[in-house]
């Protein structure tokens, strides 16, 4: 298989993606895409291979950001509290 397909948009912006490729990254009817601009460009990516970049990005990380997210509004919200 070629890593590239031309593509068509159909009705309603709709566009198909060949078989070859679904299969290859196990899409299914129903399965997500996230549409990313890119330049000039849209990437097509499968829901779950953002998931991973995304872990893979902040698995370093030295804290979990919700915790501390979390921890930041409590902590304003104390403040507040404290105004007069």
């Amino acid at each position: 298989m070629s890593d590239t397909s031309i593509l068509s948009i159909g009705p309603k912006g709709r566009i198909v993606i060949p078989v070859e490729i679904r299969r290859q990254l196990g899409l299914e009817q129903g399965s997500q895409l996230i549409a990313v601009l890119e330049g000039d460009g849209v990437l097509l990516l499968p829901r779950s291979a953002v998931k991973r970049r995304l872990r893979g990005l902040f698995a370093d990380a030295p804290t979990s950001l919700a915790r501390e997210l979390i921890a930041e509004r409590r902590a304003a919200a104390t403040e507040e509290s404290a105004e007069p």
